[in-house]
């Protein structure tokens, strides 16, 4: 008789730790994969800002040089309104229906 409820007892511990394993795989695990691609993310976006921003940094002095930095302002302006625009008439979609 005590050997079955050990075995009893040891059959219930091993069902438990099962299941608490289990919890943590698709609770705990998959919370952690998915702060570190979060982060990641958030890294690579940073690194993709900045490098934007130093390339067009980069671009008006090498314009500021060549042209003038008077006509670098205005070309550059043109570029960025004229990027603009096509991203505005771009907000909607277009009706396909008429």
């Amino acid at each position: 008789m005590p050997d079955q409820n050990v075995r009893l007892s040891s059959r219930v511990a091993d069902g438990l730790e099962q299941f608490a394993t289990k919890v943590r795989e698709l609770s705990v695990d998959r919370a952690a994969t998915a702060i570190t691609w979060a982060a990641v993310g958030v890294i690579v976006l940073v690194t993709a800002v900045m490098a934007t921003i130093w390339l067009l940094i980069g671009i008006f002095r090498a314009l500021g040089t060549l042209i003038g930095v008077e006509v670098a302002y205005a070309a550059v302006g043109l570029v960025l309104i004229l990027v603009g625009a096509l991203v505005w008439s771009r907000r909607y979609p277009q009706d396909r229906s008429s």
